[in-house]
């Protein structure tokens, strides 16, 4: 491990008592109206009570519960707060980033958002293997080269023959089979799309081919430095301009697809009362007439949902988005530049970067826990302008996303938000923490050679957590 660089020498005892825990949330909405000494609720619920003339019903004797003071739900910024001692800090957080977990490949910095002073750094500088917190990189990127607002289409256009219809990808993956999608908020439907085409179509046609044309993304349809079984997998597929349910076998599951494009073709042939039309991939024929079209959600909403549910096929088409708003290849290699080159743009340094995908899932990525911090803070503090929607797709430590069941009692809700990362042998964490003080620091631990998956996560929750209950004073 290199030296944590500070320069205070005292050691605090490290936080114990931390916890899994998952949470099950629900809310009920209930208007309550009181009524000549009864409580009335608004509309008729038939039976007992009298009607009044605003169409309320009484209830004789109920009782409204008593209420307690309101507590704040999430963990609130302190424009006083007092500023971190970074010698305090670096003797709490030296034994934590020492833990048997983290193995001896780690990385880390700290840094307060306010200041852009860097409170902590282990290494900061030196390239690691960064796992999911590309996504990260991947996420500004997107966000300030793509109208945020912007969004992704999927269309249909008619074939060479008649009863040909020719589905052409648009790069986004979460066209939905189902009504409303079952894993994409706001995602467009297949249904929506073939009501559309049948529209269209001239009375009578009977589908009886279906091309995908997913021409849009070119090269490889995996990256440099997957694992042969990563794709197709239950977090990764081939990718392609075409796909339905993130590349889902089926809405809703985990397994991923070998072949999204056809899957895609296959659910449009279904939609259309065709299920036994031929699928095949080709291309569209120039000057095609269009037959329908949907659009995805806006961009900043598909960030959000890339980063909450750590998404890499999510990811590598945003990837792929930047690359065709740079005129580059839509491809790996091409989506890896494009994504480097937003950085610079935005201001990012990206000294010791190289990617070789816009996901993470490539063990030949290189990142540095600094260049993380830096587009974390970016994002926090405005200075990179458009990218807010990184900070509100980071899941929350025991609410949501991949941090649903990681989180500590003694910590405030919402304190920290953080971008997992996990590889065999590779774990991460990157985000934001609000001290016990109310201080927002951005922060990104990097594990490039630790060993047993929940001890290393352990590790990471414990860091997280020591700087959420630092007063560090």
């Amino acid at each position: 491990m290199g030296t944590i660089a500070s320069s205070g020498s005292t050691i605090v005892t490290a936080k114990t008592g931390r916890f899994r825990r998952r949470i099950a949330l629900g809310s009920v909405a209930l208007v309550v109206l009181l009524a000549g000494g009864g409580v009335a609720l608004a509309g008729g619920l038939g039976g007992g009570g009298e009607s009044t003339a605003t169409g309320t019903v009484t209830v004789p004797d109920a009782e409204l519960p008593e209420l307690g003071e309101v507590t704040p739900v999430l963990a609130s910024l302190d424009s006083a707060a007092p500023a971190l001692d970074p010698a305090v800090l670096a003797a709490r957080l030296q034994p934590l980033l020492a833990a048997p977990g983290l193995g001896t490949g780690v990385s880390a910095e700290v840094l307060d958002v306010a200041t852009g002073e860097v409170l902590l750094g282990l290494d900061a500088d030196d390239p690691s293997v960064p796992a999911s917190t590309a996504k990260l990189l991947t996420a500004v990127a997107a966000l300030t080269t793509i109208d945020p607002s912007e969004t992704l289409p999927t269309t249909v256009v008619a074939g060479a023959a008649p009863g040909e219809v020719v589905l052409v990808g648009g790069g986004d993956p979460t066209l939905s089979r189902t009504s409303p999608s079952q894993t994409y908020s706001g995602a467009p439907t297949v249904a929506d799309l073939a009501a559309q085409v049948v529209a269209a179509l001239p009375a009578g046609t009977t589908v009886t081919r279906v091309v995908v044309d997913s021409s849009l993304f070119t090269g490889p349809l995996t990256a440099a430095g997957w694992g042969p079984a990563d794709a197709p997998s239950s977090y990764a597929a081939p990718i392609t301009a075409t796909a339905v349910d993130g590349a889902r076998v089926s809405p809703g599951s985990q397994a991923r697809s070998g072949q999204p494009g056809i899957d895609a073709g296959a659910a449009l042939a279904d939609a259309l009362g065709a299920p036994r039309a031929t699928v095949v991939l080709g291309e569209a024929p120039a000057g095609a007439k269009t037959l329908g079209t949907v659009q995805s959600a806006p961009v900043a909403r598909l960030v959000e949902q890339m980063l909450s549910m750590s998404d890499n096929v999510l990811a590598e088409a945003l990837a792929r988005h930047v690359a065709l708003a740079r005129d580059l290849p839509a491809s790996f290699e091409g989506a890896a530049d494009a994504v480097v080159a937003a950085l610079s743009d935005a201001g990012v340094g990206t000294g010791g970067v190289d990617l070789s995908d816009g996901s993470g899932l490539s063990r030949l990525n290189q990142v540095p826990a600094g260049v993380l911090t830096e587009v974390v803070a970016g994002a926090a503090d405005g200075s990179i302008p458009g990218a807010s929607a990184l900070l509100s797709g980071l899941p929350v430590a025991g609410y949501d996303g991949t941090l649903f069941d990681r989180g500590d009692a003694a910590t405030a809700p919402g304190a920290v938000r953080a971008k997992t990362g996990t590889l065999l042998g590779v774990h991460a964490l990157a985000g934001t923490t609000v001290t016990a003080d109310g201080r927002l620091l951005a922060f990104a631990v990097l594990a490039d050679g630790s060993g047993s998956e929940a001890a290393a996560e352990d590790a990471l929750d414990d860091v997280a957590a020591a700087l959420a209950a630092c007063g560090c004073r």
